[in-house]
This record gives C-alpha cells, sequence and structure tokens, in this order.
C-alpha cells in the first residue's frame, strides 16, 4: 500500500473564548479521512470552515482536542523535517535580507536544502536579494516564503491561501512553478485557495470544508463523476435522485444531483465543473456528505 500523506481519524479542535470562560467554539468537528501521497490536494471551504485550523494540527503547530493526525505515517512533530508550511501571515523575520533569509533556511535545513529552485523562485520575482523583508511587498514576501518552502525540499507542502497576495499574472507563474516542482519530486501538496477556479486545473484530490466537517472528500475526479449538473422544466420530478441544489429561472430549473440511476430524457445533463461543484454544495449546507474512500468506494 502505497504511502498516506494525511491520515485523520475522529480529529476535533475546539477553542476556548476568551471573554467566554465556560464557552467553547469549534474549529474542526470529528473528520475522518485519508490523503494519500504524491496527490495534489485542493482544500477548499468558507471562512471559517476550518481550513487553517487543519493544516495548523497537521503541521504541527495545533495540538488535537480528541481523534489524531498522522502524517507521513508518524506525528506531525516527528515529520517537521519533511513538511513545509506556509501560513497565511507568511511569517518571516522582517530585519533580515532576502539573502539572508535563504542562508537561515539552509542553515535550518542542511540536509535536504535544495539552495537552485529558492534562488530560482526569488530570482523569478525580480527580488533584489539585498533587500530587507520589512521592505517587501505582500507578494514579494510570499514569494520568498514559497521559496523557503520548496527550497526545503517536502516530501508534504502544506499551503494557507498562498497566491492571495499576488497579481494575476505572479500568481499563475508561481502556481504552474508548484505543479511542475511536485511532479518532479513527488510532493505531495495541500492548499487552500479562495480562488476556486484555478485550482481545477492544478489539483486531482479534494477536500471541502463546511462549518468544520468535511461536506466532500475523495479523488477529484470521482467526486465530479458521482454528481451531475441537469437542466429541465421547473416542476418535474428529480426522483429519486438526491438533489444537491436546484436553482429555478423562469420556467426553467437548473440542479446539482446526485444520480441514482439513470436521468430522465427531461432533462438534459452536463458534467458540473469544480467550482459549480464547490459553489453548489456552499449554498446547501444542509446537502448529505460524500467521502472516497482508498478503495473508490463512496461512503455518504
Amino acid at each position: 500500500m502505497s504511502e498516506i500523506a494525511i491520515e485523520a481519524a475522529g480529529l476535533s479542535k475546539r477553542f476556548r473564548r476568551r471573554l467566554r470562560p465556560a464557552g467553547r467554539t469549534t474549529g474542526l468537528e470529528e473528520l475522518d479521512f485519508r490523503l494519500p501521497a504524491g496527490r495534489v490536494c485542493a482544500l477548499v471551504g468558507p471562512n471559517g470552515a476550518g481550513k487553517s485550523t487543519l493544516l495548523a494540527l497537521a503541521a504541527g503547530l495545533l495540538r488535537p482536542s480528541e481523534g489524531t493526525v498522522t502524517v507521513l505515517g508518524t506525528t506531525p512533530a516527528a515529520a517537521r523535517e519533511r513538511l513545509a508550511h506556509v501560513a497565511q501571515d507568511k511569517p518571516l523575520h522582517p530585519h533580515l535580507t532576502v539573502a539572508a533569509t535563504l542562508r537561515l533556511g539552509h542553515e535550518l535545513n542542511p540536509r535536504r536544502w535544495d539552495r537552485a529552485v529558492a534562488e530560482r523562485i526569488v530570482a523569478e520575482g525580480d527580488l533584489d536579494p539585498g533587500a530587507k523583508i520589512r521592505t517587501l511587498s505582500g507578494g514579494q514576501r510570499t514569494r520568498v516564503a514559497l521559496a523557503l518552502a520548496l527550497g526545503k525540499r517536502p516530501d508534504l507542502l502544506l499551503l494557507d491561501e498562498p497566491m492571495a497576495d499576488l497579481d494575476p499574472l505572479a500568481r499563475h507563474q508561481l502556481t504552474g512553478t508548484l505543479m511542475a516542482d511536485a511532479a518532479e519530486h513527488g510532493t505531495t501538496v495541500v492548499m487552500s485557495s479562495h480562488v476556486v477556479a484555478e485550482l481545477e486545473g492544478s489539483c486531482d484530490h479534494l477536500l471541502l470544508l463546511g462549518a468544520g466537517r468535511i461536506r466532500l472528500a475523495g479523488p477529484l475526479e470521482d467526486v465530479l463523476a458521482a454528481h451531475t449538473l441537469v437542466t429541465g422544466r421547473a416542476g418535474d420530478s428529480l426522483a429519486p435522485h438526491t438533489v444537491v441544489e436546484s436553482r429555478t429561472t423562469g420556467r426553467q430549473l437548473t440542479a446539482l444531483i446526485r444520480p441514482e440511476g439513470p436521468v430522465a430524457p427531461a432533462w438534459q445533463p452536463t458534467e458540473p465543473t469544480l467550482e459549480e461543484l464547490v459553489l453548489s454544495h456552499l449554498r446547501s449546507p444542509d446537502a448529505p456528505a460524500l467521502t472516497f474512500r482508498d478503495t473508490q468506494e463512496a461512503a455518504a
């Protein structure tokens, strides 16, 4: 059996309210999933869904309240040398120069450091090696943070909204660099993003969170194949199919369904895009969850 990059079993994380000591807020609730090694996973969901919390747990920055998370066959702490995590705020030492930051990355990761790839990512952004981090724009700091992450040559790369500070051209270029590097070295990538359309051509696995719970999980091809987008006349029955979301415009109804057998000729079926799939599930929080196991069998 191939290595599992991340495995969660009953994983929950709760946070105490600062102003209400007796209360709690839920970050994640009873997550169960497996992410095989070598996949590029899109981690999506609305603000507050638990995406950053899950990445921090996998990186060993937080401890579970209940359950377990296993990374590369061991604990997050034990796997730290083999993983890299880029947080939303890209924490870097503001008084160091770009060149000194890369040297620090080398000193902290002497056995695995890839100087060539780190320097190439910085050079592609036309960054002055002598510039101090505090003088850089948000997008430039993002580039340095990604240079550190890839320079570490990780087996697992955890990216929390990594491209949010970049302009569209830089985002496209850096995403291409990341995907090419991951394919060449077999790196497992988990990338959260609000730009769902950009993830479709890059990712082969999906993890959709909502309100701290898993809504969809599994190989992207299987998750998409389990759904059909249909259009037809409002009032026509969609039984016995599971309706995730339906919208009516005049006399026409458009619905995302999980087919239970053939779709009636009255309905025009098409395959949904990743963006259509995600948005439909986000607009319908009560739709039943769907998880694909390693055996490719779906479990609701």
